[in-house]
């Protein structure tokens, strides 16, 4: 019966969720005993302390966030598998539990450039791998599919200090943002700091800032004010994979393994980005109706009945707006909100698009591989965990 130390914020709503990954592993594969040890043995006696606990509590294996000065070997050294959570960077000698963290920046980037935004800016921490590669994925994607944007950055943030933030000069530059502007924050933890600094300054939300956060943590998500829309990740997927990669590691210590990779899958949408940004009032009408009707067989000849435009004047204004003709804009919509259904539902792949009236499902498994890069079924088992 293996017995596993798990050194992670349990306070935090990814944290748990790891937990309850890893739980249902144990249940499935025989019990295990898991130490949920506090951080604050870590400041108080340090690795070194963690070691000899481990060893007179006759640990098979830790996962922990661990900082990169750690001495992880140590715990190798003497018979304990482990496995680091992500916290500030990758470790090369042990696995990782990470993210792909710069898709999850594609994914608010798309997210964004579908409500037709022009403004964009990121809010994280500096020299953090999760915080700087979402950061990069979002203003990568935003600059490819719309290089004339105009991006902005705050990442100066001490990471050391999470609780203790200086309110003035985020608040200056909150202020200086172009508005609207659509804001990616690395978490929901810094999208809510965001929400109350706004307060502070008298900048409404969503009506001049859209805020994103990452991880969709229900508690923060909802208490904000407004509600946060957040990224959710397969996390206790991962955790689950985390603990099927323990369960090797003690078996074959010496072998080599692979991180343990968390992807985001979709956003789930509240009120802080319930905005379309357009310039055009009667772009932002043609977007609203897009996304409230939600029929794939959406017409250009309907759309035009709700603006005093022709067919061809409406295609080259949403063009010039948004980046893509309405056609393609239709079907990147109706592909996001089928790949929503397949994590959400047990129903069988074919079914869930018969109820969509997604087209055809040859027609629209070919479209989903072209935007998502792999088949419905191949996203269902790499996103899906129920």
């Amino acid at each position: 019966m293996p017995r596993i130390i798990l050194l992670t914020d349990l306070s935090e709503e990814y944290a748990k969720n790891l937990l309850k990954g890893i739980v249902r592993y144990s249940k499935e594969h025989g019990s295990w005993v898991l130490c949920k040890m506090p951080f604050s043995y870590r400041v108080e006696h340090g690795i070194e302390g963690i070691l000899a606990w481990a060893k007179e509590w006759r640990a098979n294996g830790i996962i922990a966030q661990f900082y990169n000065t750690d001495r992880v070997d140590i715990f190798r050294e003497n018979g304990i598998a482990v496995i680091a959570q992500d916290f500030k960077s990758r470790f090369t000698e042990i696995p990782n539990i990470t993210g792909a963290h710069r898709l999850a920046g594609k994914i608010g980037a798309d997210y964004f450039l579908r409500k037709g935004f022009r403004h964009f800016a990121f809010y994280g921490f500096k020299d953090i791998v999760w915080s700087s590669e979402r950061c990069d994925g979002f203003r990568d994607t935003v600059l490819e599919h719309l290089p004339e944007a105009v991006f902005y950055e705050y990442q100066n943030e001490d990471f050391n200090r999470l609780w203790y933030y200086e309110s003035a000069p985020l608040i200056e530059w909150l202020k200086m943002l172009p508005k609207p502007v659509a804001m990616m924050a690395c978490d929901d933890n810094q999208a809510q700091y965001i929400a109350e600094a706004c307060k502070q300054c008298g900048v409404m939300i969503p009506e001049q800032i859209a805020l994103l956060g990452v991880d969709n943590d229900e508690t923060i998500c909802t208490l904000s004010d407004p509600q946060l829309s957040s990224i959710n990740q397969s996390v206790e997927k991962g955790g689950y994979e985390a603990a099927m990669l323990m369960e090797r590691m003690i078996r074959e210590p010496d072998a080599h393994y692979d991180d343990v990779v968390i992807y985001p899958t979709h956003v789930t949408t509240r009120r802080s980005t319930d905005i379309y940004a357009t310039g055009d009032p009667h772009i932002s009408t043609v977007l609203q109706y897009i996304h409230q009707s939600g029929v794939p067989t959406l017409t250009i000849d309907r759309l035009t009945r709700l603006v005093p435009f022709s067919k061809r004047l409406l295609e080259n204004r949403f063009r010039q707006e948004i980046g893509i003709p309405i056609h393609a804009y239709i079907i990147r919509l109706q592909v996001e909100r089928f790949a929503v259904r397949l994590l959400e539902t047990n129903a069988p792949i074919v079914e869930i698009a018969d109820e969509m009236d997604c087209w055809d499902y040859k027609n629209l498994a070919r479209l989903f591989k072209k935007i998502k890069g792999c088949t419905p079924s191949e996203y269902r088992v790499r996103n899906r965990f129920k």
